[in-house]
């Protein structure tokens, strides 16, 4: 399918995510709550091409940033117990297709995380395109996918009496994406 059946607004080119507008989020279960966090140091491109299972992404987020609102949770989620930024400074992203199904888009790609390279596919809505007030050309995707963090070797967990646990095992991922054509 050609990007301009898609969009006509969406031209083929290269568009360079903007940070300052755009939104790495997570949420993950703790007790009985959902805890949410985002990371705020990432950089990334958009690669549209005129056939849109061609186009591209790629991200790269520091781990370092996570933020839970609280310093010690970050602290411990930073630690080696559980990301260990140390020895694991950058998680990864990057597409192996785009694919249309039903009026629906799909980013099928591979996510990095503590050195473990694991298969992803984001749910992506399109958002449009538009000038901005000083002379760019922005597009903006919304995505999403849900994750079993054990399947990047984050083990860490507390039982709790029963059967339950301190974190669940699925971390809901959730992207707001302004890109800036370049």
């Amino acid at each position: 399918m050609s990007i301009a059946a898609v969009t006509p607004e969406l031209t083929a080119g290269t568009w360079n995510i903007d940070p300052a507008h755009s939104e790495v989020t997570f949420v993950i279960r703790h007790l009985m709550t959902k805890v949410r966090g985002v990371f705020t140091d990432f950089s990334g491109t958009v690669q549209i091409t005129e056939e849109l299972s061609e186009s591209t992404a790629a991200a790269e987020i520091k781990v370092a940033s996570i933020d839970t609102r609280h310093a010690d949770r970050d602290a411990h989620v930073r630690a080696s117990e559980v990301l260990d930024v140390e020895k694991y400074p950058v998680m990864k992203f990057a597409t192996k297709g785009v694919r249309a199904e039903g009026g629906e888009y799909f980013l099928d790609g591979e996510l990095t995380i503590k050195d473990v390279t694991r298969p992803i596919t984001l749910s992506v809505e399109f958002n449009g395109v538009a000038e901005d007030p000083w002379g760019g050309t922005r597009a903006g995707f919304s995505a999403e996918t849900t994750i079993n963090r054990k399947d990047w070797g984050i083990e860490f967990n507390v039982p709790l009496k029963g059967e339950k646990a301190l974190l669940s095992d699925k971390v809901d991922i959730q992207l707001e994406v302004q890109a800036v054509r370049a």
